[in-house]
């Protein structure tokens, strides 16, 4: 059972609208869809804004569904200078950029008494997604992906946040995911189509590309799960 989440209807419609023998499970004012894509058997889910949804959504997927691994797709923007509206990234791994501890001696972003400053994604599964990319001719970075709630829309945080975590791309869901896997050890992948450039206009981009870029994201889901074995 592969796990499918979104942030946004944007990102999971386009997805449901091709499941089969669909099967509906309500909790914690969630909707897990269980059923069939592209002959694989899949739980879908829009978990809703920001790390605390996505948190309960993960931990809940994973209780519920029984998931053996969780691909956490939608929409991001941009931090590095080559990442551009109609591109896209697969995290190698997450930070949480908005966890501040350094008082105490900690790095920025390091969740206090955890193990790991940056949560992995799956190797394999990573893999997969550059070869489904690929094959689709879009052009995609492979690096670290950042996560907190807020939006980032300013030249100088974006270029705070680049030289800090050497991130690729910021959004508001993605670590928390990858930090609720990583403690119950599921393998995961976050992929994130470019909807915007923090560096430059980002709220006017966000809007004109959105629809796009989800389109994009949800597309190379489409094609990743039909390599998962």
């Amino acid at each position: 059972m592969i796990g499918i989440i979104g942030a946004m209807v944007e990102e999971t419609t386009l997805l449901e609208k091709q499941m089969t023998q669909k099967n509906k499970i309500e909790q914690a004012g969630l909707t897990f869809i269980c059923g069939l894509l592209a002959g694989k058997e899949v739980c879908l889910t829009t978990c809703g804004i920001g790390k605390v949804n996505a948190a309960l959504c993960t931990q809940s997927m994973i209780n519920l569904c029984k998931v053996d691994a969780i691909i956490n797709t939608g929409v991001a923007g941009g931090i590095h200078e080559e990442v551009s509206p109609g591109h896209l990234v697969i995290a190698t791994d997450l930070v949480e950029h908005d966890m501040d501890t350094t008082h105490f001696g900690d790095p920025l972003g390091q969740i206090p008494r955890m193990d790991v400053l940056a949560f992995p994604c799956d190797t394999l599964l990573v893999s997969h997604a550059k070869e489904a990319a690929q094959q689709m001719d879009i052009q995609a970075f492979a690096g670290r992906i950042i996560s907190g709630d807020q939006f980032i829309a300013s030249r100088e945080k974006a270029d705070f946040l680049y030289e800090q975590f050497d991130a690729y791309a910021c959004e508001m869901e993605g670590a928390a995911i990858a930090h609720v896997c990583y403690v119950n050890k599921i393998p995961v992948v976050v992929i994130r189509a470019i909807s915007d450039n923090a560096r430059s206009g980002a709220a006017l981009e966000y809007q004109t590309f959105i629809q796009k870029a989800a389109s994009m994201s949800a597309s190379l889901v489409l094609s990743l799960i039909q390599k998962v074995q």
